[in-house]
């Protein structure tokens, strides 16, 4: 019987397996050879971009779930790859990629194949499917497996992965249609099969799986760049699942008429008054499902943020540019907002069995008239790293006190994970910070300094790295790199 690819992920982070690795690479790397060849249309750079993808998987080898469809995720990792190494050889259009099509002569079909339409889109338009959708074609299509299998991968039954292929080769016809090509989904899924995986050349598994067991430790440095820059995609790029779907399904099927009732009913709750505590977050769970933004009952109360379990939102007086932040999970050092934006508190509640955020970015669209997209842009950054040795001031928690203290000198976290920190310094320095530390859980840590320093520099932003990097051992590097930005257009005041 063959070894389930994920046992082998297991085998080669629980024992550093040179020999399960190499078998992983066997069995994928035509696949990620050839959806990096599909994007870049170069030969030499889709060796590297495949030798990229696989160090990237031995990094996170232990850090991948047992669940995980692992030719889905190679694929993905190899579409962020791909778009990085475009972005570096300037090569982001897609008209611009056709004088490189003409170059490749080997093995090309007539010009007549519907595959020469499709194949410089493919990337892109997988891209764009959901998780379920995109993990049935490429078992379907891309390795070949029939519907029995495809189901058995998923863990659903034939029909239902014979649903999912469907829908998901008609999502990508739609998406082909908007672009000027037009071919029915069996024509699509043809081509797809037939041509979308093809040999990668004979010593590139060698070479890569000698690269990837190092880590990259003996990579040039531009395949170290491509693994950086794949890296931040994936971590930016925050990729839909089916929960959209139930939240589409919440808002759209019966529950629509309770849920507008308990809008109704419930949005004057005496916290839009008193405040939010623990008690009343406590009470997400126990209130009906609602989605709802009003005025503030309370305009000179401070803004508050509520969050409950499974994502669950409520807020009191708070503005638009933070309504957008909770909503959409950015700080707002990673949005670019219109001038317009209306200055005036919100109350708000979104608190859906599930997919409260998605549903309250639909009433933010609604109420607001905004357009929101996400859009790769340079930017100034920070990179938090580890820096000073014997500095640290992150400790695991003492004891079970848990939260936050601030003062005239001092700040300090109680069993808090090392975000909290992190979004207080993206606000301070007004610049997007990305945490290259590798610190996970949660920890107590504190910063102090001299009162009198504090309002005499509190501009000295030199000067506060210094007491993080003295203090807290963590260093604050300028860098300028693509990161994804929010970036709201088209805000309207909403009706009185």
């Amino acid at each position: 019987m063959t070894t389930d690819d994920m046992e082998l992920v297991r085998q080669y982070a629980r024992d550093h397996s040179e020999e399960a690795f190499a078998a992983l690479v066997s069995r994928h790397v035509n696949l990620v050879y050839s959806v990096a060849l599909h994007q870049l249309r170069d030969v030499s750079l889709a060796e590297e971009v495949t030798q990229a993808v696989f160090i990237i998987l031995a990094r996170k080898a232990g850090s991948l779930g047992p669940k995980m469809i692992l030719s889905a995720w190679l694929c993905r990792t190899a579409q962020y790859a791909a778009a990085n190494a475009l972005r570096t050889e300037r090569r982001r259009q897609y008209r611009e990629q056709e004088s490189y099509m003409q170059s490749i002569s080997n093995g090309r079909e007539p010009e007549t194949s519907p595959w020469l339409d499709i194949a410089p889109l493919l990337n892109i338009a997988m891209a764009e499917l959901g998780e379920k959708y995109h993990s049935a074609i490429v078992l379907r299509f891309f390795e070949g497996k029939d519907l029995k299998q495809v189901g058995a991968e998923l863990g659903v039954d034939e029909r239902t992965a014979q649903t999912r292929v469907r829908r998901g080769v008609e999502k990508l016809r739609k998406f082909f249609v908007k672009r000027g090509i037009t071919l029915s989904a069996a024509v699509i899924a043809g081509a797809i099969s037939a041509n979308s995986v093809q040999a990668a050349p004979v010593a590139l598994a060698k070479s890569v799986t000698a690269a990837a067991i190092a880590k990259g430790a003996a990579a040039s440095g531009s395949t170290l760049t491509l693994i950086k820059g794949a890296l931040k995609l994936m971590a930016w790029i925050k990729v839909k699942t089916a929960i959209v779907a139930g939240v589409a399904a919440v808002l759209a099927v019966g529950t629509t008429t309770v849920t507008i009732k308990g809008i109704r009913n419930h949005k004057m709750y005496d916290w839009r008054v008193k405040g939010i505590d623990n008690d009343i977050i406590a009470k997400l769970d126990t209130w009906p499902a609602q989605v709802w933004i009003e005025p503030a009952k309370d305009t000179h109360a401070g803004n508050q943020l509520g969050l409950g379990h499974d994502g669950k939102l409520m807020g009191r007086n708070t503005p638009l540019s933070w309504l957008l932040r909770n909503a959409y999970g950015k700080n707002q050092t990673w949005m670019v907002l219109p001038p317009n934006l209306p200055e005036d508190g919100y109350d708000y509640m979104a608190n859906l069995p599930q997919g409260s955020a998605e549903a309250l970015q639909r009433e933010i669209n609604r109420k607001f008239g905004v357009v929101v997209r996400r859009e790769l842009r340079e930017t100034n950054v920070l990179i938090f790293k580890i820096g000073k040795a014997g500095a640290h001031g992150i400790k695991r928690p003492a004891d079970t006190q848990k939260g936050e203290r601030a003062g005239s000198d001092t700040l300090t976290w109680m069993d808090q994970p090392l975000s909290r920190l992190h979004d207080f310094l993206e606000d301070f320095f007004k610049t997007p910070i990305i945490d290259e530390t590798g610190l996970a859980g949660d920890y107590d840590f504190a910063l102090q300094w001299d009162e009198q320093w504090w309002f005499k520099n509190r501009d000295n932003l030199e000067g506060f790295k210094q007491i993080i990097s003295d203090q807290l051992g963590l260093e604050l590097v300028p860098s300028r790199q693509p990161i994804e930005m929010l970036v709201v257009e088209k805000v309207n005041r909403p009706a009185s």
